[in-house]
Formats: C-alpha cells, structure tokens, sequence
C-alpha cells in the first residue's frame, strides 16, 4: 500500500547540510521484518516508523532502524521524527511539550527558538575510560596520548568514548583508522566565536570507520560531561559536520532543574509517498 513518507535533514536550517533522516509517516501494520527491509533499503543511518502511542502520556511511538538493527533512541532521529509528525498535522496534548515513545520509554520534546529540542537521557556509563581502550583508540585516531585533554564514557546507549582535545581544529584535522568502539572527539573554538565547540562522531563498521554527519546522542552526552566538569556553560551552539562539508548546528541549554537539553532546526527535502 501507499504511504506518507518524508525525508527530512536535522540540525541545519539549510537543505543538505545537517544529517539527514528517512520517516515513513504511517507505520501502523508494517512488521519488524518490513520495517528492517526498507531500513536498509533507504541506507540512511537512520529510519523511522511512526505509529499510535502504546503509552497514554505519549503524543506518538517511534521504532528506529540502521542498515542492521533496530535502536531504542538515537538523537537526531527524535527530532526529525517530531518534525515530521507535527508538519503531518499532530496536535501535542500538551501546549508547549511533545511526549515521544520509543523502546527507551518517554521522551519530552519543545518547541525552542532555535527549532525543536529534546531532553538528554541519563547517561548509562561515565567516568574514566580503562587504560587499554584509551590506548587502542588513540592508535585508531592517531592522536598521542599526551595530546587528549580527557577521556571519559559518554555512555547514554550508543556507549560513546568521549575524547576532549585541546582545540577545534586539532578535532578538524583527526584522520582515524578502524576505530575499536564508538569514538566522539571534541574541542573548545576561541572565546567569542560563533560555535563553542567541534565534535566528530566514528563508529566501527565491517573494520572501517565510518563518521557520523551530526550526532544528536553524542552531543547530549559529551554536554552532560562539559557542563559537569565545568568545561562549558549553558546555551551553547556546538558544531559537527564540518569535516564532512556539512554545517550541523547543535543547540545545548538546560532546564530549570538542571536537566540538559538538545535542539536544532529541521527542514523537510522529501515529501510523497512510498509502497509499503
């Protein structure tokens, strides 16, 4: 049968610059295995299934899928999903607040000035990383030891390695091998400058690395680790993409009770319908 479909770009303002997001707008009646087929069909890093909420607080449920699996929350597929279902024409049952439901349970979105934003999970795993690692991933980034500012589990599911160096464009000139685990690699730009940091996302697939566009998830937890340790403070904008000729624009700011928040802008590239 026909259904809605959309492919959107998030984290950018301008078409084709941010990362891009595969929605089939109508989910309901698909099973896993047809969900997992198209999902790799669109070989996009993600794509996303709406479907009526389960959970009587929710506004929508989502399932989220790679080329190969399926993931309970990923970032940027949050927000160009919300994008989606509002541009769809739903109606938040709360003015001011979207509740998305996703294998990760309940999780709140805004509406912000600098687009939609959604709240940082918990992160799952933090502090030092183990010796071990912290060398096999400076050998697959290249990097001497020395040069890492820190190194910290960034874990809020995709069980990011967070690395800190010492400035943007030392991120900027990183050229890794095979990474051996999902690596995000961050660093200050100068006080006064339009973004307050750099971040590069790798991710080990078949022993190649392959580099994530922008990365909502990353971004939350690498803000969680900087706004803890005092190494930045809330709003900032980060930047990712550049390496990739993309101008992602992460939105970072904090909640009344502390809680961290991540947004951007999201535009639409693709409308019509798709055979499902």
């Amino acid at each position: 049968m026909m259904r809605a479909f959309c492919q959107v770009d998030v984290f950018t303002d301008v078409p084709y610059r941010g990362n891009p997001l595969a929605v089939v707008v109508d989910g309901e009646g698909l099973s896993t295995e047809d969900m997992r087929r198209f999902a790799a069909w669109t070989n996009l890093s993600e794509t996303t299934f709406l479907l009526p909420p389960a959970a009587p607080e929710a506004d929508y449920r989502v399932r989220i899928f790679t080329p190969t699996g399926e993931l309970p929350f990923a970032g940027h597929p949050t927000l160009g999903t919300c994008h989606a279902w509002l541009e769809a024409g739903g109606v938040p049952r709360e003015d001011g607040e979207i509740t998305q439901e996703c294998g990760a349970g309940l999780i709140r979105l805004r509406r912000t000035d600098a687009g939609l934003a959604f709240q940082a999970p918990p992160l799952l795993r933090s502090g030092p990383v183990e010796d071990e690692l912290v060398e096999l991933v400076s050998e697959a980034l290249r990097i001497p030891r020395d040069d890492m500012v820190d190194v910290e589990w960034a874990d809020n599911g995709p069980g990011w390695v967070a690395v800190l160096l010492a400035d943007a464009d030392s991120v900027l000139a990183v050229r890794p091998g095979p990474v051996p685990h999902d690596v995000g690699v961050v660093g200050p730009y100068p006080e006064g400058s339009p973004c307050a940091f750099e971040l590069r996302a790798f991710t080990p697939v078949h022993g190649t690395t392959v580099e994530d566009p922008v990365t909502g998830s990353l971004n939350a937890s690498v803000a969680q680790w900087l706004l803890r340790t005092g190494r930045a403070t809330a709003p900032y904008v980060a930047s990712q993409g550049a390496a990739l000729g993309r101008a992602g624009r992460v939105h970072v700011s904090t909640g009344e009770q502390g809680e961290v928040w991540v947004g951007g802008s999201v535009v639409t590239c693709v409308s019509g319908r798709v055979v499902l």
